[in-house]
């Protein structure tokens, strides 16, 4: 069975996203972009919501060859195009970038993927996290707390039928007070 984790940035009040889906709000430092980096690199597959899929494959499969590229950003875009993906939407037609698309139940899928034997999967979507959290799917929840508040717009988590029990298991904080939480489920 493969480990199931949903992660995200998020702000102090438990967004994703500010109003009009701006992110610029959590833009990394260097330490924290290397930590992103690095958990792109250890991650089975990634699975990808329509938006989030949209904001990375606009920037990132090209992002190694812009002008003044970081060393840091030209090892996260060969990480995050060599990851094999799945995207879940029944909007789109086509996705590339070593990705699938899933048009189907994407809790069944998930669950599915879940099952099988392989490297982790890693949920980058509230939206989509949110029926994996309902059906007891998911086995981690890393939080990385920006401290800001948005006041409103994506929200991390969603409203659940029951509680999660949840075990801490990391604790690290970054640069200009970032804090970063890992949360197993309690089963």
């Amino acid at each position: 069975m493969r480990k199931l984790t949903f992660g995200m940035n998020l702000s102090l009040d438990g967004y994703i996203a500010a109003p009009g889906d701006d992110l610029g709000w959590s833009a990394p430092n260097d330490e924290l972009f290397q930590w992103w980096s690095d958990r792109v690199g250890a991650t089975g597959t990634g699975l990808y919501g329509r938006r989030l899929w949209e904001t990375m494959s606009s920037h990132w499969p090209s992002a190694d060859q812009r002008p003044g590229a970081t060393p840091a950003e030209v090892e996260f875009a060969r990480r995050w195009r060599d990851m094999p993906k799945v995207v879940f939407s029944s909007t789109i037609s086509t996705v590339d970038w070593n990705a699938r698309l899933f048009a189907g139940d994407a809790v069944t899928e998930i669950a599915r993927l879940r099952a099988e034997d392989g490297g982790s999967l890693d949920i980058s979507s509230p939206t989509l996290a949110a029926g994996a959290m309902r059906a007891g799917l998911i086995d981690e929840y890393t939080l990385v707390t920006h401290p800001v508040l948005l006041g409103g717009g994506k929200p991390f988590f969603t409203a659940l039928d029951s509680w999660v029990n949840l075990t801490l298991v990391e604790t690290r904080t970054f640069p200009g007070g970032v804090v970063l939480t890992r949360y197993e489920t309690r089963r």
